[in-house]
């Protein structure tokens, strides 16, 4: 009994214990336990508070008169595509280049037998060297009968014969080199060479064939001069005739200007559909003749509104841009964009003007990641 009293009183006493007669340590972690959340969340409202100070550059979103344009499918073809024809008859003896293959202008591409060729070269040049011969006897023939008719020793008639025979020599001098001529020609015909530097497309004959002139040997295009055949209604005619300004879209999102556009002056029976075509000035890599591209035929120029290409951010099928509000919260608004305009991309729909974008995505991510995790740490100490 007594000891269970003396426990009770001693119970009391310990809570009665006022709190200046604490031992230091008890108070300092009672204390100690409150200071990391306070200076964690002073931390976090301080972080939240600079991040848009650390050099986030931003832009407003503004109208600018832009290009209207109509957009049209068009489809690409080479400036030189050529089929390179036999120019004399012969067998195929040699075929250096096939389908796919790069030819360098002047290369040689099909050979043609030549025996023939070579005869025929060889007698030409017999036949110039018997005419040279004939031409040098009329000649010294015709200076003997002229000193003689001088000398009045023979007729005029034979005067007229020696003339005749000098000129009759000289023709066949000329008509000799003719010959030889056209049979060197020939005989370069049996070698069968590129007009120009490209890709073989098409293989006509094949080893051991007869080639006769006028007969296809061998198709090629260039890709060094490409051009792009639209099909243009002829209600947006009058704009291309006006003002001559179509854009042309490459697969790897490059925009091009034509250096030359050509309207043919008909329209198609079947859709009254013209014809324009857009030469390109260079080749872009990854275009060959045949395939579809994007073509902006420029009709007028409205307002529209736009934002730095550099502040667009692509996440899977999200296009977007990091808004930046007057309190310099950041987040993820997604948009729609219409076409680039140099460095400014058009948007269509989820901004509104003035409104402030972020010209670094990667910085802005971060960013605003960092406010979120503020967000949730603050939530966090208030909650404790």
């Amino acid at each position: 009994m007594f000891s269970q009293q003396r426990l009770q009183w001693g119970l009391a006493v310990l809570v009665r214990v006022p709190r200046s007669l604490l031992p230091a340590t008890a108070l300092s972690d009672d204390s100690d336990s409150n200071q990391p959340q306070d200076s964690a969340q002073d931390q976090v409202q301080d972080q939240t508070r600079t991040a848009p100070d650390r050099g986030l550059a931003t832009a407003t979103a503004s109208y600018r008169l832009v290009p209207k344009e109509y957009r049209l499918d068009g489809v690409v073809e080479a400036i030189n595509r050529t089929t390179v024809s036999a120019q004399t008859s012969g067998q195929v003896e040699a075929i250096l280049y096939d389908v796919d293959d790069f030819v360098e202008k002047g290369d040689l591409v099909v050979r043609l037998r030549d025996t023939e060729h070579r005869a025929r070269l060889a007698q030409a040049a017999a036949d110039l060297k018997s005419a040279s011969a004939q031409l040098e006897q009329a000649r010294d023939e015709h200076a003997r009968i002229e000193g003689l008719y001088q000398q009045k020793n023979i007729s005029e008639s034979a005067m007229d014969q020696a003339k005749a025979n000098l000129e009759s020599a000289e023709a066949r001098l000329e008509s000799a080199q003719a010959n030889l001529q056209q049979a060197q020609e020939q005989l370069e015909y049996t070698q069968i060479r590129a007009p120009y530097s490209g890709i073989v497309i098409r293989r006509h004959v094949e080893l051991g064939e007869v080639a006769s002139p006028g007969s296809p040997v061998m198709s090629g295009i260039s890709l060094e001069q490409l051009r792009v055949i639209i099909d243009v209604p002829q209600s947006v005619i009058p704009a291309v005739r006006e003002l001559g300004e179509i854009k042309v879209y490459l697969p790897n999102g490059e925009l091009v200007t034509p250096e030359r556009i050509t309207v043919f002056p008909f329209a198609d029976l079947g859709s009254n559909t013209f014809k324009v075509r857009a030469d390109l000035e260079t080749h872009s890599e990854g275009l060959f003749p045949g395939m579809f591209v994007k073509t902006g035929i420029v009709t007028g120029k409205k307002e529209q509104l736009t934002v730095p290409q550099q502040a667009v951010v692509y996440r899977s099928e999200v296009t977007g841009v990091y808004l930046v509000d007057a309190d310099d919260n950041i987040r993820l608004r997604q948009i729609r964009i219409g076409p680039i305009m140099d460095d400014e991309v058009v948007v269509l729909s989820g901004l509104t003007e003035g409104e402030r974008v972020a010209l670094d995505p990667i910085a802005a991510g971060v960013a605003l990641k960092a406010q979120a995790q503020a967000r949730t740490d603050k939530g966090a100490g208030q909650h404790d």
